[in-house]
């Protein structure tokens, strides 16, 4: 008897718990990223901001799922989907399926400026984090040498383009760096005068969230030191300078750090699948799917996660969120573990758990639905979910002791800067 052989392409949310929930199948199951780890994106600002080190929020593929007797872990880069030979291209080599999953998620988006990366990185991967953790501490480094006292306020200047979730635990994270982790640490430069600006096109930080939770989340910022502006957009971006446009006023800025959060853009594969499936794109690249998150005319195709873009629920595509990638990854390996015809696989659905947005020390907000609040209580029950969903036991007691440590003390234990 053959053994199905299964491909997953990505190691995210998706791809993993797609993964784990197959571990026991009478299947072959092939898990390949061109990484060999797993990131636990929530807390890569905490990376870029000193409050974590890389290993702690990452977790070795092959320690996740070694033990799956089912399942092989392939390092390396796919290049191209052929649906006919149902075959996955690797930069290196072949791999064959009879079911694809596909969940390669996002990157941040320029909105077509993508010049603008150099100047303002974004935040997607460790990679990302350093370089922005690289940029952030150099930036006060300069300040204590500069004696021109209009380019020390310069480089003590950061531009946040975003307020979504990324743009404000960022800007929070920042603010509680320069007001309080930093404060005692130099001698020729105040950090608590940094200034810190929060920038979102629209007419409030947070806009995924309620109104009313959005407003205490800029109140929870503005008390760190954050300046918010909205209804603000950035028209370009240079080395050190950025041009805002509120209204019909313009501004020109010199700054030391412009970090990006303003937007995504689906993996290069949506691409590929479009070309040679013809399924429909949204305007992000992300994959229009079936209800059952296969493609239209390939019942073996699966995509989820964040390059999935699933209306069929509410009408609106559900949000690029981890939940979401784990709910769709559970619901593929239920799907081939109960082994229906394509026609009667019934719809995926997506059970809305909440979500959590932390500020910064004892402040975050939360939203659960049923249920919505701020404060001290939101943020305790911050901490103790994200614990709950890294992946390894190691990687929680890492997390929680540098966590506590920070509380009692207020020091960041990886700030350090690394060469570019």
């Amino acid at each position: 008897m053959n053994t199905k052989q299964v491909v997953i392409i990505g190691g995210g949310f998706g791809g993993l718990y797609a993964a784990k929930a197959m571990g026991r199948l009478p299947l072959h199951l092939t898990l390949v990223d061109k990484r060999n780890f797993h990131l636990f994106q929530p807390l890569l600002y905490q990376v870029a901001t000193g409050g974590l080190s890389p290993g702690d929020i990452a977790s070795p593929l092959r320690g996740v799922v070694g033990r799956q007797k089912n399942t092989w872990v392939v390092q390396g880069e796919v290049v191209d989907i052929d649906p006919q030979s149902r075959q996955v291209i690797l930069m290196d080599g072949v791999l064959p399926y009879d079911v694809l999953v596909v969940a390669t998620g996002v990157r941040h988006s320029y909105f077509g400026r993508d010049e603008w990366e150099r100047s303002a990185p974004g935040l997607k991967t460790i990679e990302d984090a350093l370089e922005i953790r690289r940029r952030v501490f150099t930036a006060f480094e300069r300040a204590e040498r500069e004696p021109d006292p209009v380019r020390r306020q310069m480089w003590q200047t950061f531009v946040l383009v975003g307020a979504g979730p990324t743009g404000v635990e960022l800007a929070g994270a920042l603010g509680e760096l320069a007001n309080r982790t930093l404060r005692h640490d130099f001698k020729q430069i105040d950090p608590t005068q940094t200034r810190i600006l929060l920038l979102e096109g629209g007419e409030r930080v947070l806009p995924g969230y309620p109104a009313a939770l959005s407003h205490k989340a800029a109140a929870a910022v503005t008390r760190l030191g954050v300046t918010v502006r909205t209804h603000t957009l950035v028209t370009q971006i240079g080395e050190h300078t950025v041009t805002l446009q509120q209204g019909d006023k313009v501004e020109h800025l010199e700054v030391g750090t412009i970090l990006w959060a303003a937007g995504v853009q689906a993996s290069p594969l949506g691409r590929v699948l479009a070309e040679k499936t013809g399924v429909e794109l949204d305007r992000s690249g992300r994959v229009k799917v079936n209800p059952d998150l296969t493609l239209p005319d390939y019942p073996e195709i699966f995509v989820i996660g964040d390059l999935a873009h699933f209306a069929h629920q509410t009408g609106q595509p559900l949000p690029g969120v981890a939940q979401v990638a784990m709910q769709m990854g559970y619901y593929v390996a239920q799907r081939l573990k109960k082994g229906e015809a394509a026609g009667l696989r019934p719809p995926f659905r997506y059970k809305d758990k909440g979500n959590l947005a932390v500020i910064g020390r004892n402040a975050a907000v939360a939203d659960l639905g049923w249920l919505r609040f701020s404060g001290y209580l939101a943020w305790l029950i911050w901490v103790f979910i994200h614990i709950a969903y890294l992946i390894e036991f190691d990687n929680k007691v890492k997390v929680l002791f540098e966590w506590f440590q920070d509380y009692l003390f207020r020091k960041r234990g990886a700030r350090l800067i690394t060469d570019e």
